[in-house]
């Protein structure tokens, strides 16, 4: 077997693929016009691929692999400026029989022309001309085309959050030099997701601690009861004597542990009667095994040692509520000190940290995270906990300051010493994110953030130093092309499923469901779903519908509360494509004249705003339905998830939908949106006012007039730091603690004093950290002085920390 891989310097996106094709002699393919996703001629495994190049006549690339029974891999990955190097390894067992085609794809105005380069052509010029389009790649049949989000800016620096996708209440153990995390999936199987990373970046999903949670009709949807905003939550993760534990609890069913030799499973289960709400667990350095829960008040139990049950009597309570600890407790043992980190429930939700020499106490609390938004803003919010449209929205607030918090997370050490911290946020639609924090220890405290601006969280800083480099990475493949044994790892399903009612096999190729009756899309069974991905993010799914039944429904859904759908409907009378929005509780409907169609939704998770769309021939999509509004809600405890679904609401189930691809694509996939404008001289203007930054008597100052800025070279200082440079050589610099009329110009090589860490808020807007305070360049609201003391963007972004740059002529 040849294995070709493609290379770039620091992995911007990934795309991996391999294609069975059959005997060459069976492969008629000559100039024939294919659409983005079709599939060559008599090989349906094969399709095009798009590669947008502007101002480049060749816009997409693909290939193919041919040579008797032999096949080969292809790995790719691919940097969005920098040009790359091919290499080739591994073993060619029998590199005669093996034959490469590679295609180029020349874009007209009206079509895409598809020409096959025969084998006898130059190598050299078709690998050039693959490696020229690599760039920016995508695909519908291979789930690695597009770039999913990675935190991991490929400059020695990362981006918050780790995950843009739903991944609450999380927790986290060191192993050695390997880093593993989970997080609550409430009423999503398999449930319990198990990360790992070794550099606390670049994480990689690899198991589920379980794969079905079955405890009664609720949790299968069964007799129009369900468990949305209930099932598994709060886990904590524990390691000890060669064992990993995750205990958590399921509302009315207590609290479940499991454990395995290895995190890749396989995991046993077993249940403890009593429910230990948001606990902790610690095996103590006496062999004692205990457990901290409870809201305000912190009760302490201990677990016996087989961890099968409380023992009795000493269940009691550690910390009074009036030290005014929380919830979502992570309990530790450092340095022979006790340690418990918790979260203030509700809209104020700072971090706290309970600190004792021993568990009888006396315990001390203090603050170590607050007031940390990352500039967002509440969003839409339904009101009250209504469950039938229509559904009152509340517009969003961007000045609300304390809702969405950094909030409810624990701590980790690195084996070079460094401390971390990880903790969540209600970032609106898309559900609570995970951030990471460097952690500051002062007194014997761990405080979230840097000396200087403690309990704030960077949204770009310095990774971990964990002895540890490694490529970038998604935590998931979000794509699917249905064509493997398995579902994508990213894939849960809304409840318990009926494996009877769903199928990879039955039609190779398609991820068949089999309907099921159900009044509406809420109570469909079966139904596939993968986290939201934000901040941006398209999916489209291929649908063949000619299964239905009357009374059948099939489509792509936005599951949330309220919920929105996009599919397919058969009635007596045939088929329409229907869009229900359940904030209105209308249907829009459309004929259509075939039941193979192509359906999309399109989600931008800074607006809120979602539109669905459809297509008929895969090309041209029109949209359908009113713009859909996504909101934060807490009646499923979880963001928008996207979804496959099938149900009957009728009296003919039995029907089947037959789904050909699940593609995802992120036209925003890393935090540092675009490259930083190192050597170019750039103009900055406070993104509150408009007004401009400029040099005046020696000092950084606010000016009114974007014309009167001045032109600031941006000179790179390494991982993603940089100085600002005047025309006549001296350097923008901080002196003393940062105050209003500290920020200056100087001439000299330049230090920390003249050294910012470029923050990008992923809106077009931009932050300079200084290293000289850890805290922010500020304007004034009216002209005047700059400061470089401020300690965090505001919600609503118009503090004068935020700001928009543009490239002026040196």
């Amino acid at each position: 077997m040849v294995r070709l891989v493609f290379t770039m310097p620091d992995g911007y996106g990934v795309v991996a693929s391999t294609v069975q094709i059959g005997n060459l002699s069976r492969i008629i393919v000559n100039e024939v016009d294919l659409a983005p996703g079709e599939p060559l001629p008599g090989q349906p495994a094969a399709r095009v691929v798009l590669v947008p190049r502007p101002n480049r006549e060749v816009v997409a690339a693909s290939w193919i692999y041919a040579g008797g029974a032999h096949n080969t891999g292809l790995s790719q990955r691919a940097h969005h400026r920098t040009p790359g190097r091919f290499r080739r390894d591994g073993r060619d067992a029998e590199r005669a029989e093996i034959t490469i085609l590679f295609t180029i794809v020349y874009m007209t105005r009206r079509r895409t022309r598809f020409i096959v380069k025969g084998p006898r052509q130059l190598l050299r010029f078709t690998m050039l001309a693959l490696i020229i389009a690599l760039p920016m790649v995508t695909t519908e049949a291979a789930q690695r085309g597009n770039p999913s989000w990675a935190a991991d800016n490929g400059n020695g620096t990362y981006s918050n959050p780790i995950f843009y996708d739903e991944f609450s209440d999380p927790d986290m153990i060191r192993v050695g030099e390997d880093y593993y995390l989970t997080g609550t999936t409430m009423h999503t199987m398999p449930g319990l997701p198990i990360l790992h990373s070794r550099d606390l970046v670049n994480w990689r999903i690899i198991a589920y601690a379980f794969d079905r949670l079955d405890l009664g009709p609720d949790f299968r949807l069964e007799e129009g009861k369900n468990i949305y905003g209930g099932g598994i939550w709060a886990p904590s993760f524990r390691y000890h004597n060669g064992t990993f534990y995750i205990f958590a609890n399921v509302n009315r069913f207590g609290l479940q542990v499991y454990r395995a030799k290895d995190p890749r499973g396989p995991w046993t289960h077993n249940r403890i009667e009593q429910g230990l709400h948001d606990l902790s667990v610690l095996f103590d350095d006496d062999g004692k095994i205990y457990a901290v829960y409870a809201s305000g008040t912190i009760r302490m139990v201990e677990l016996n040692q087989d961890l099968t049950g409380l023992v009795p009597g000493t269940d009691h309570v550690l910390i009074d509520r009036s030290l005014g600890m929380g919830e979502g407790s992570h309990f530790y043992k450092i340095k022979g000190k006790y340690y418990i980190v918790s979260a203030i429930p509700g809209a104020h939700v700072p971090m706290k940290c309970a600190r004792a020499d021993a568990l009888a106490g006396p315990w001390e609390v203090k603050t170590i995270s607050q007031e940390e938004s990352l500039g967002i803003g509440q969003g839409y919010r339904p009101q009250g906990r209504r469950q039938a449209p229509p559904f009152v929205i509340s517009p969003p607030d961007f000045s609300e300051r304390l809702s969405l918090d950094l909030h409810q997370g624990g701590i980790v050490e690195t084996p070079s010493g460094e401390w971390w911290g990880f903790s969540m946020q209600d970032h609106n639609s898309v559900g609570r994110l995970t951030s990471l924090s460097p952690v500051t220890w002062v007194d014997g405290w761990p405080y979230f953030g840097l000396p200087g601006n403690l309990g704030r969280t960077p949204s770009i800083w310095v990774k971990p130093n964990t002895g540890h480099v490694e490529p970038i990475t998604s935590p998931y493949d979000r794509s699917d092309d249905f064509s493997g044994p398995k579902l994508q790892m990213v894939w849960q399903w809304n409840h318990v499923p009926d494996d009877t009612k769903w199928s990879l096999s039955e039609r190779p190729g398609y991820l068949r469901l089999h309907s099921l009756p159900a009044k509406d899309f809420w109570w469909a069974r079966n139904s596939l779903t993968q986290r939201a991905i934000g901040p941006e993010s398209s999916v489209t799914t291929e649908l063949d519908g000619v299964g239905l039944k009357p009374g059948g429904v099939a489509g792509l859904a936005l599951l949330n509360s309220p919920y929105a759908w996009l599919g397919l409907m058969r009635d007596d009378n045939g088929y329409v494509i229907a869009e229900y929005d359940q904030i209105t509780g209308k249907t829009v409907n459309a004929l259509v004249s075939s039941p193979h169609l192509w359906l999309r939704v399109h989600c931008n998770f800074d607006t809120e705003i979602a539109q669905f769309s459809y297509s008929s021939d895969g090309k041209t999509y029109k949209p359908l339905g009113a713009d859909f509004v996504m909101a934060f809600q807490l009646t499923t405890f979880q963001g928008v998830r996207y979804t496959l679904f099938n149900y009957n609401a009728g009296a003919a189930p039995g029907g089947q939908a037959d789904f050909n691809f699940f593609n995802v694509d992120e036209p925003r996939p890393r935090g540092l949106t675009k490259p930083i404008p190192v050597a170019q001289s750039i103009a900055l203007t406070d993104l509150a006012n408009g007004n401009a930054l400029a040099v005046v008597d020696g000092k950084l100052q606010s000016v009114s007039g974007a014309e009167k800025g001045t032109a600031l070279r941006v000179v790179d200082r390494g991982k993603g730091r940089i100085a600002l440079e005047t025309r006549d050589g001296k350097y923008v610099s901080v002196g003393g603690e940062g105050k209003a009329g500290e920020v200056t110009v100087k001439s000299g090589k330049p230090g920390d004093a003249e050294t910012f860490q470029w923050v990008d808020l992923q809106r077009g807007d931009t932050l300079f950290l200084s290293l000289a305070t850890h805290r922010y360049i500020v304007a004034p609201k009216d002209p005047g002085v700059v400061a470089a003391d401020h300690p965090g963007p505001a919600p609503d972004r118009k503090d004068g920390s935020c700001f928009v740059w543009k490239s002026v002529p040196r």
